[in-house]
């Protein structure tokens, strides 16, 4: 008598699969803002404040100029890497004084570690800085052969997300960079002004952290107004008293016009 054949079990989905998943899924499915009305009315307020800001002007001109971008996806890693803990001005510094010391990335892997973070010590943490680009540069060269990101653009946002996210130091926010300004996809970085500002205007639950406030508003903010809105958070959370708790040396002298969107102190708070 022949046995019943047990049936066969479906294969469990892999560790890659669920982290797509994730980084697909909205941790606030139930919270409906922001809706497109409410991003475009933003933007287009923000916009006739400051206009669109300079620092942001030359990755706004690539996006509309697709192949006139001079800085390679390893070049903006570096740059987004080197910007951590510390301003713009030290990590843009730090990569000129980098490039200058060691005009090739070989050169750059080949580099004694003390000869290395003496170029990049104006950008902060430059022994820990040194090692990560250091240890990237190697995998890459063990990986591809040469040390390259190029091939990067012909791949979809989740596959950039996975393969960067596999270098040590290369957190969420700093593959969002590297995505929307160094490859010109539709991504949504979270720094502590986009933070700050997103959930006092109630586009995120208070309980938000960083990485769930980035999959929602990845989620419910419209493609074509990732870019411009992003730029105009960051410099908005420079500038306006009320949308930072940090001093400037300058501030807007103006009412801040998200406070019509939503009471701005007391959702921060």
């Amino acid at each position: 008598m022949k046995m019943p054949r047990k049936p066969k079990r479906k294969p469990s989905p892999s560790s890659d699969a669920k982290s797509r998943k994730n980084e697909s899924s909205d941790p606030y499915p139930d919270f409906l803002s922001p809706t497109p009305e409410q991003c475009l009315s933003v933007r287009d307020s923000l916009l006739s404040l400051h206009g669109f800001p300079l620092e942001f002007a030359e990755y706004k001109r690539i996006r509309t100029e697709p192949g006139s971008q001079q800085e390679s996806v390893l070049d903006g890693l570096v740059i987004t890497l080197l910007s951590q803990n510390t301003t713009d001005s030290n990590s843009r510094k730090a990569f000129q004084r980098l490039k200058s010391a060691f005009p090739s990335w070989d050169q750059v892997m080949e580099a004694e570690s003390n000869e290395l973070e003496d170029s990049i010590k104006c950008g902060g943490l430059a022994p820990t800085k040194a090692a990560r680009i250091k240890t990237i540069l190697k995998t890459i060269k063990e990986k591809k052969g040469e040390i390259c990101l190029e091939y990067l653009r012909s791949l979809s946002i989740n596959e950039i997300k996975r393969q960067l996210s596999q270098f040590k130091g290369i957190g969420p926010k700093t593959v969002a960079c590297v995505l929307m300004f160094y490859l010109q996809k539709d991504d949504f970085p979270v720094d502590t002004h986009v933070f700050q500002i997103t959930k006092g205007i109630g586009w995120i639950p208070k309980t938000s952290s960083r990485e769930t406030a980035y999959l929602h508003l990845n989620k419910r903010i419209p493609n074509g107004l990732k870019f411009d809105l992003n730029c105009l958070f960051v410099t908005h959370g420079k500038l306006c008293n009320l949308c930072t708790k940090r001093k400037q040396k300058e501030k807007l002298n103006t009412s801040c016009p998200l406070v019509s969107f939503t009471n701005f102190r007391k959702n921060s708070m």
